[in-house]
């Protein structure tokens, strides 16, 4: 299967000449699957301190356009995420297009709040759980931006059948701790783990990094976004990640955690 993954400009639209721009790269790569930054579309919403309705409005509205500018993609298989209304704030829900399908896949659970990420003040988890979905023959897990920085996580993707795990991403300029982190969440995995950024600075000065990446499932990189390339590919055996599964260090068993569930049953 081909992975494509892309980063996209601050303050994307799907009506706008760089959408067109990235619609047609990725077009002409032919990927069965197509990974996008967090929350791709409008504006980044976390860059302020304070909760807006009227904003958070906007951006919905956005995305909902941007799902129908993704089904006019040349993919079969299509990762994002978007925000959705909860009761007081939004979730930041990961969903993959299948063929065009809405399915959902997971919901944030790890929030920043500094400056520029008040992620905490924006968003709320309201369907917990880290789970594998199945697409087609693919198991995909999802780790949004900060997530990936938490190893248990995704080595307990890797261990419910996650060949494949994205990181959607809105992160600054330190892009070496992010590498790290993915490169990390592919080893302790045995899983493809692919991350896409946003890439540019916006109005008010916030600087977003780019850099998407894909690490194969022992922990090599794969492939890179940069400016002149903001559009990547790799071709993904899944094979490859089945096998590492069974290798160094996949199988090792935390004899420490199996104690601690059986003195619970005890």
């Amino acid at each position: 299967m081909k992975l494509a993954i892309f980063d996209g400009a601050v303050a994307l639209r799907p009506s706008d000449e760089d959408w067109s721009n990235l619609r047609r790269q990725i077009d002409n790569v032919g990927a069965d699957i197509v990974v996008s930054n967090e929350m791709p579309f409008g504006e980044w919403l976390a860059s302020s301190e304070q909760f807006d309705d009227k904003r958070a409005e906007n951006s919905i509205r956005l995305h909902e356009e941007g799902l129908d500018a993704f089904r006019n993609l040349n993919t079969r298989i299509m990762l994002s995420s978007r925000p959705v209304r909860t009761e007081g704030k939004l979730a930041n829900e990961a969903f993959a297009l299948h063929s065009g399908e809405y399915r959902f896949l997971h919901q944030k659970h790890y929030f920043p709040q500094e400056y520029g990420f008040y992620e905490e003040s924006w968003f709320e988890t309201k369907r917990t759980g880290f789970e594998v979905s199945r697409v087609e023959d693919l198991g995909v897990g999802v780790l949004l931006c900060t997530e990936i920085m938490f190893n248990e996580r995704a080595r307990e993707l890797g261990r419910a059948g996650a060949d494949l795990i994205v990181t959607p991403r809105a992160t600054g300029m330190n892009i070496h701790r992010w590498m790290i982190a993915g490169a990390m969440a592919a080893i302790v995995s045995g899983c493809y783990v692919a991350s896409a950024n946003r890439i540019g600075q916006t109005r008010d000065g916030q600087q977003f990094g780019g850099a998407g990446f894909v690490f194969s499932p022992t922990g090599e990189l794969l492939a890179q976004t940069s400016v002149a390339h903001p559009v990547v590919t790799v071709d993904l055996d899944l094979l490859a990640t089945r096998r590492q599964k069974a290798l160094y260090p996949c199988y090792v068993v935390d004899r420490f955690a199996s104690r601690l569930v059986s003195q619970a049953t005890n």
